[in-house]
């Protein structure tokens, strides 16, 4: 029993998508993936809740399709669907006020196992209420955990659901959706089954992640490398037995960018587009304008090192304050831009305090300033302790900045170091997750900066002509749900 490839029902199950509702790089690729896929010729739907902040002009078009009701423990709640048709995707927010019509996406109300339980069972129950079956349902991270675990527990056997596949994908294994189980037992209604080990159980807690880990047919991660890293103690976060004995079923799949969004020839937040061909004089009119904007002294000669990021100990921010005044020792000017932990808000408020003129910081999300960012510093610096993909060393190649990164994760599969012999590379890296190697690193590309001028622009060249798209990774993701739905029919 087989299924033409370009004729399977996909279903996308995930918490954010861009451009509706967006908190990192999830969204992006919700967001950007299914595009891929329908070029591709696929029949793909995202399905998502349909949060406060998601803006009126895409309620505006917005159908509603109809309302029921879901058991949910010990509450019976009201569930809407309406659809959105958006460049040959069909998008079902599922509404539910009392769960999602909150000023924020995710985590102040303490209540995110009931959130994202009450999403998993009104996905399901959505289902034979529009008369949809999918043949594969792929599920995103934490949130969408449960999908697979409750199809294999409740409804597999009934014929609607029977063959119905399913593909889970890791974004980042280091949030993992643990609560107590017993809160989530009463409220999926599975006392039992839930304690087993292979399925909901974590070191006494219950874990979202896990779930999907443990019931899906296939998963995958967002990188080749972090597919291989997440087997080990170090990166494996306690999962990297379960993922050992699941190896069989893991696969690797790079992330992509979306190069439309991301396009120095078209974008319109750079004060000057340019192309792989013409940038050297307009990406250096870009950073003059990027340091008038943010207080920088324009400094044309200056190396302008961009950080567009998560604030947070992952991102290898506690090597940068280890060798701050050693980095500003080199002469380079530091722009940039992210929100998350306030000791590293504090370390970018107190370098811009230390060194006025050479440290601009802006705690917040900006599209427009990630851009000019992106298009006016001459390095991205990307030192992450772990990355499973990575988007924006990705979007730093597509607009000629030469990213320095650890190489770890994706950042291991889309950034070659420059090989000085050899000429080849498309960025710099060190190994291990020390400062003074960063700061080695660092070193290295400042020193072609100042005296290489042509090698530097030979590698912005290599680096903006780099494939960084979704084309390779949809075919790729096309035989995988082929894969699972034969896995899934043939049991």
């Amino acid at each position: 029993m087989h299924k033409e490839r370009d004729h399977m029902k996909i279903l996308f199950a995930a918490s954010e998508c861009a451009p509706f509702v967006k908190t990192g790089g999830l969204a992006d690729v919700v967001g950007a993936l299914p595009k891929a896929l329908v070029r591709e010729g696929g029949e793909i739907s995202v399905a998502l809740p349909l949060y406060r902040e998601i803006a009126q002009k895409y309620r505006a078009d917005m159908e509603h399709l109809l309302y029921f009701y879901v058991n949910l423990g010990w509450r019976r709640q009201y569930c809407g669907v309406e659809r959105l048709i958006k460049d040959g995707i069909t998008y079902y927010f599922l509404d539910n006020e009392y769960y999602f019509h909150r000023p924020y996406v995710y985590g102040l109300g303490g209540d995110e196992v009931e959130r994202f339980a009450f999403f998993t069972r009104a996905l399901l129950e959505m289902l034979p209420q529009l008369e949809y079956q999918p043949d594969v349902i792929h599920c995103h991270d934490w949130q969408t955990g449960l999908i697979p675990a409750l199809l294999d527990a409740q409804y597999r056997k009934l014929p609607f659901y029977r063959n119905i596949a399913t593909l889970y994908t890791i974004h980042n294994l280091q949030y993992q959706g643990i609560f107590p189980i017993d809160y989530a037992e009463d409220l999926i209604s599975i006392p039992n089954w839930a304690e087993l080990a292979p399925n909901l159980e974590f070191f006494g807690q219950c874990s979202y992640m896990k779930a999907g880990i443990s019931c899906a047919d296939q998963i995958n991660t967002v990188s080749p490398t972090y597919a291989q890293e997440i087997q080990t103690a170090y990166y494996g976060e306690r999962m990297d037995g379960l993922l050992r004995a699941r190896a069989d079923r893991l696969t690797g799949i790079l992330n992509g960018i979306d190069t439309e969004e991301y396009d120095p020839k078209t974008d319109p937040s750079l004060t000057e587009t340019y192309s792989a061909k013409h940038f050297a004089k307009k990406k250096l009119i870009n950073k003059q304008a990027l340091q008038r904007f943010l207080g920088l002294t324009e400094e044309p000669d200056a190396p302008l090192i961009g950080m567009v990021t998560r604030l947070s100990g992952q991102k290898g921010l506690d090597l940068i304050e280890r060798v701050l005044p050693e980095i500003m020792d080199s002469g380079v000017q530091i722009a940039a831009l992210g929100m998350g932990e306030p000791r590293y808000v504090e370390m970018f408020n107190w370098a811009q305090w230390k060194y006025p003129g050479r440290v601009a910081a802006r705690i917040e999300m900006n599209h427009a300033l990630a851009n000019q960012i992106y298009a006016g510093s001459d390095l991205f610096l990307m030192p992450s302790k772990f990355e499973p993909c990575g988007l924006s060393q990705m979007i730093a190649l597509r607009y000629g900045t030469l990213p320095l990164v650890r190489e770890t994760g994706g950042l291991i599969d889309t950034v070659m170091p420059y090989n000085q012999f050899t000429g080849e590379g498309n960025g710099f890296s060190f190994h291990d997750y020390n400062a003074h190697d960063m700061l080695s690193a660092l070193a290295s590309a400042i020193g072609i900066y100042r005296e290489h001028r042509e090698v530097w622009n030979e590698l912005i060249e290599r680096a903006m002509k780099c494939d960084n798209s979704w084309g390779k990774s949809a075919k790729i993701y096309q035989s995988l749900y082929q894969k699972v739905w034969d896995m899934r029919n043939e049991k």
